[in-house]
């Protein structure tokens, strides 16, 4: 029998009481394991930190990451992840782009709480229990990587998105029946990338329909503080409206040691280098994604950032196989 190591991080799945607030974890934990399916072999562990999932940053996946390759020592290779919904699209990428195909590891979480109010029996109503039971399933049923499974659908991590605040039916990706070319290799987590990250600054701009001018202003603000890597997220297929003082100011942001990506703000479909886009990407030496989703370019970013000090690596390793 395959041994799961199911991991709890919080979230809306662990709440109790009006209004809803999280369960102490070692109080959860053994309301959690007394509604686990009695034919697979379960054991459960306390993520390094429990919190609201708006509240995770990259050091908190970090540390979860850091956790799984730790049990990954010790013979487990199926792994469930109780996560908050709202950055559960943002922890599946980061998962996948440093697990790759090293693990079965699912992520889950639910729109409703697991128990009532007082926190003594399972709710009425909820999907948790459905989502954690499809989560379970999928974790050995499914080939190695890193999925989200939600409302019975079972998602390659890096195109996840939440579409829905509220409706049971609260994530769309790529279903895992399509053929996608995923992370291959794993990236061990060691102490100084938790140290990094917690510095970490990305910013992502989506742009608006403005007049050149005021984005040249915005750009502006941002040459004396640049962030670590600045996203640009363009119209349709990443087309954006550019001229010569536009493209200067990129290129004085880059030289405070910034990395800018041109995306889409579209949640689905990549750039398309038919449009003029290509040409002027390169004259103004800027990255084109070629990821996924915003959750995806988010946690291909982090990597980057982790692996490499200066915007000439970025850009020499972007489109590398890792």
């Amino acid at each position: 029998m395959k041994k799961i190591a199911l991991i709890y991080m919080g979230g809306t799945f662990g709440c109790i009481g009006e209004p809803l607030s999280p369960m102490p974890a070692e109080d959860f934990i053994p309301q959690l394991q007394r509604i686990l399916p009695l034919q697979l072999e379960i054991e459960c562990f306390v993520a390094p930190s429990i919190k609201d999932s708006s509240a995770c940053t990259a050091t908190d996946w970090l540390k979860l990451i850091q956790l799984i390759q730790s049990l990954q020592l010790k013979y487990y290779q199926h792994f469930v992840v109780i996560h908050g919904t709202d950055t559960l699209s943002y922890a599946s990428a980061t998962l996948a782009h440093f697990i790759g195909q090293s693990a079965h590891v699912v992520l889950t979480g639910s729109q409703y709480p697991l128990l009532n109010v007082s926190g003594t029996q399972t709710r009425k109503f909820t999907d948790a229990m459905d989502n954690l039971n499809f989560a379970l399933d999928a974790v050995v049923t499914t080939p190695v990587g890193v999925y989200l499974a939600f409302q019975h659908q079972l998602l390659h991590a890096q195109t996840a998105l939440k579409q829905h605040t509220t409706e049971l039916n609260a994530f769309a990706g790529q279903n895992v029946q399509v053929n996608l070319a995923t992370i291959q290799h794993s990236y061990i987590v060691h102490e100084h990338d938790i140290e990094k990250a917690a510095e970490f600054n990305c910013l992502s701009l989506m742009l608006q329909p403005l007049a050149i001018e005021q984005h040249i202003t915005n750009l502006k603000n941002l040459q004396q503080h640049a962030p670590h890597a600045l996203i640009l997220q363009g119209f349709g297929t990443g087309n954006l409206a550019v001229n010569a003082e536009f493209i200067s100011t990129l290129q004085a942001i880059q030289t405070q040691g910034c990395a800018i990506i041109l995306t889409t703000q579209v949640p689905f479909g990549t750039i398309d280098q038919r449009y003029a886009i290509s040409e002027w990407t390169q004259y103004a030496n800027i990255i084109v994604s070629d990821c996924l989703s915003h959750a995806d370019l988010y946690a291909k970013t982090l990597k980057m950032y982790l692996q490499y000090d200066r915007v000439d690596q970025w850009h020499a390793h972007w489109h590398d196989s890792i």
